[in-house]
């Protein structure tokens, strides 16, 4: 199973991990980017995970494992050009790349309403592999513990992501806290140091963990959260699999492209979906380093 990147989008893989173990007990091999492999290094469904490089060494060891099955879940360059390397049948699944064009760019909506999830299902069918409605799973280290100066109720505001359309901005930040009546931890990466230093200077309900956690203890914290805040985040779709209760921010990117939060049949968590209705979005699927007009309304314009 090949997903080289990147956060968000691996956890989004975890199911299918799990119905080709279940359904078909299926020994899993799982390729990834070096920087990834925290992800899911503690997935009990995988069975060895590899570390992907470009030499041809690597290009050896892996075609000498003779597998039965590829499946391509990344569908890039190089993962295609890894799969026609190993010579195996191969499963892709419909990445529907020209209707989001036709969405982020002329703003003509043609995508199905469903999650990338169930497209993944469509995509092995054929295999007579199918969406047991279990949702996602993260696998959290079981040495990663909470930080000491944890209280025992808080909430999580989730400032940190790959893209800066999709972070929460300071007002925004503001408003969600002042609206809380709990103690509040602050996740990110070393990207929102400062607007975390900012937020914890004047709010004195404020935990400061930016730039303090690695993935497992983000997790963690997570888990032991009564809600979660966020933007479309990696740490977003984790929360989706520990079945927290979130309220989500969406900025550049837009539910429809078919990445918002995804929960097990039956859950009882609450998802809130904070959108606002602008002309120019979503205006990426991905995400930009700034805004393309300046104003970043998408989120300075939301509500709480």
């Amino acid at each position: 199973m090949i997903r080289l990147s990147s956060m968000g989008d691996i956890v989004v893989t975890s199911p299918v991990v799990r119905w080709l173990k279940t359904q078909l007990q299926a020994e899993i091999h799982f390729l990834t980017k070096p920087n990834f492999i925290e992800i899911v290094q503690f997935n009990p469904n995988i069975d060895q995970i590899w570390a992907y490089d470009k030499s041809k060494v690597f290009q050896k060891k892996l075609k000498e494992q003779d597998f039965d099955l590829i499946v391509d879940l990344h569908k890039s360059k190089a993962s295609t050009l890894i799969s026609l390397q190993l010579g195996k049948k191969t499963l892709w699944y419909n990445k529907l790349n020209f209707q989001k064009f036709l969405l982020t760019h002329l703003k003509i909506n043609t995508l199905p309403k469903i999650h990338l999830v169930d497209r993944y299902a469509k995509a092995l069918s054929e295999i007579g592999v199918h969406n047991d409605g279990k949702g996602l799973d993260f696998y959290i280290d079981h040495h990663a513990i909470l930080p000491d100066n944890i209280p025992n109720r808080y909430e999580v505001l989730v400032l940190g992501a790959a893209h800066a359309t999709k972070r929460i901005p300071l007002e925004l930040a503001k408003k969600i806290i002042l609206n809380s009546s709990e103690a509040i931890v602050l996740l990110g990466g070393n990207d929102v140091v400062e607007i975390g230093n900012k937020l914890s200077g004047e709010f004195p309900q404020i935990i400061n963990l930016i730039d303090k956690t690695n993935l497992h203890k983000s997790a963690r914290i997570l888990d032991n959260a009564i809600k979660v805040y966020t933007g479309d985040t990696g740490l977003m779709h984790i929360s989706a699999a520990l079945e927290k209760d979130i309220t989500m921010y969406w900025g550049s990117t837009a539910p429809i492209i078919g990445m918002f939060p995804y929960l097990p049949q039956g859950s009882k968590a609450q998802i809130i979906n904070k959108e606002v209705e602008l002309w120019c979005r979503p205006c990426t699927k991905i995400g930009y380093s700034r805004c393309p007009l300046g104003h970043f309304n998408c989120m300075n314009l939301q509500k709480i």
